[in-house]
């Protein structure tokens, strides 16, 4: 692999993690992004400024980094890739929607824009990835989403899950082995003391499955 691709796939890494933390809060904090990317703050740091003179995001120090309008067209066309790739992994190969998300994440850096909109075609243009999450159009426009985390929900609230962000191979088989899919009801039966898990009951199980507050900002729902 040559250097110029290396730095490619790099940028588009950076670019496609701030536009996901993003929907959660901006500017993002650096070392929010360090966290996102395990990588350290110092090198998470060193990589943003070169972003900056490339015009592709701005640092406002001690506050965080945002996409500009070019750094986020570019981020918007990495996200598609990605999430068009893991429909066609789930639907077209069926793979299991646990795995597809590290594959699609190899296909993401190497696919033409020709192609990308071949296979949106080919897919019908599907608005959401496996996972629940919105899939930008050719133009780069995600469709707003009234979903919270399911960390919000009071107890005894019940909700549809519509999303789950920052996805994990470790994170998606645990979710998946306790029917925490997409399209799926749920109800927050309980959340125990000192920032204990929450107890919630996936319509058609026989008991509440435990979940780390941690997971549970990770899972989105649109409540009742």
């Amino acid at each position: 692999m040559s250097a110029i691709s290396i730095t490619s796939e790099s940028t588009e890494m950076y670019l496609k993690s701030i536009a996901e933390l993003e929907t959660l809060t901006s500017p993002v904090a650096i070392s929010h992004l360090a966290q996102r990317l395990g990588i350290s703050s110092p090198s998470v740091l060193e990589m943003v400024k070169r972003l900056a003179t490339q015009n592709l995001v701005t640092h406002t120090p001690y506050k965080g980094v945002s996409l500009t309008e070019r750094g986020r067209q570019r981020a918007m066309a990495v996200l598609r890739r990605h999430r068009l790739w893991e429909r066609f992994l789930v639907d077209t190969l069926h793979l299991p929607w646990e795995t597809v998300h590290d594959y699609a994440c190899q296909l993401e850096h190497a696919t033409a824009p020709a192609v990308t909109e071949a296979l949106a075609a080919f897919l019908g243009n599907p608005s959401a990835c496996p996972h629940g999450n919105p899939i930008p159009d050719a133009a780069g426009t995600v469709q707003p989403s009234a979903a919270i985390p399911l960390l919000d929900l009071s107890v005894g609230q019940s909700a549809r899950l519509e999303h789950i962000i920052f996805e994990e191979a470790i994170l998606l088989e645990y979710l998946a082995r306790r029917g925490f899919l997409p399209g799926t009801r749920l109800t927050l039966e309980d959340v125990a003391p000192y920032q204990g898990p929450l107890m919630v009951r996936v319509d058609g199980f026989d008991h509440p499955a435990a979940l780390g507050r941690e997971i549970a900002a990770r899972v989105f729902v649109v409540a009742d």
